[in-house]
């Protein structure tokens, strides 16, 4: 029942090439900085990453997108990271864009063993009648677009047929959590992190404070420990190292 590992590099290490990836973070808040910066050490690469954003340049999954270990990512948002827009256009990453919901509820669908859905999300759009670049040639072409999905009506409404996405690993960062595995986020970090740890098959959690079990009340518990195999107890200095995209001061 004791799933704490002695360092980050450990909970890594059996991430192998070509990995599937769900990790949690919204912007740079509530992202698993530590375990992404473990996983660009021990190499692997040929990622396909499922995540809100891409982190930003230098920072997040924006380390591993930089150094190239990143063969796909599934996401919604990339406006921060000028080098994801370098790889996208010229054809070095595939991207598949989701509406924001949309990857919430997939990655929640998965988690809870859910193969599908349907959502008005999209509908009468490229997320449902295809035709999205996924891919782009190096001479601006696109090499690969999103298919077209199935439709249909429900009390005369037309929704769109959205899969659950399950991945091999999944990256997490928790405010606390106890050594079976139980986690409480703590405000924005909230957003996607429950979710991508729902739809790992092994989930490596980050804790920025490790409790024994029976100090979290059952209450208060956002994320059981069913779902989470690996914790890895950050440092007080890892905890506090949290950046922010655009900081902003009054005049």
């Amino acid at each position: 029942m004791d799933k704490v590992c002695t360092s980050a590099v450990e909970a890594v290490a059996d991430i192998p090439d070509g990995a599937s990836l769900a990790v949690g973070g919204f912007g740079l808040s509530g992202i698993p900085a530590v375990l992404i910066q473990a996983l660009y050490e021990q190499g692997a690469t040929g990622l396909n990453v499922v995540s809100n954003n891409c982190g930003v340049d230098g920072r997040g999954l924006g380390v591993l997108l930089a150094a190239g270990r990143i063969a796909r990512v599934t996401g919604s948002y990339v406006g921060e990271n000028k080098e994801f827009a370098r790889q996208y256009l010229s054809g070095e990453l595939e991207v598949e864009l989701v509406p924001q919901g949309t990857l919430a509820e997939r990655l929640r669908a998965g988690g809870a063993g859910i193969p599908a859905f349907y959502t008005p999300a999209g509908v009468g759009t490229q997320v449902a009648r295809g035709g999205l670049p996924w891919r782009y040639a190096p001479d601006g072409r696109v090499a690969l677009a999103s298919p077209p999905k199935e439709t249909r009506d429900f009390d005369g409404r037309t929704h769109v047929l959205e899969h659950g996405i399950t991945t091999d690993f999944a990256l997490v960062r928790a405010w606390r959590g106890d050594r079976h595995g139980n986690l409480l986020f703590r405000k924005s970090a909230t957003n996607f992190n429950p979710l991508a740890a729902m739809a790992g098959r092994i989930t490596i959690a980050e804790v920025e404070e490790l409790v024994e079990p029976g100090e979290l009340s059952p209450e208060a518990v956002h994320l059981p420990g069913v779902f989470v195999q690996q914790v890895v107890e950050l440092t007080s200095a890892e905890a506090a190292d949290k950046k922010i995209e655009k900081r902003t001061v009054r005049a």
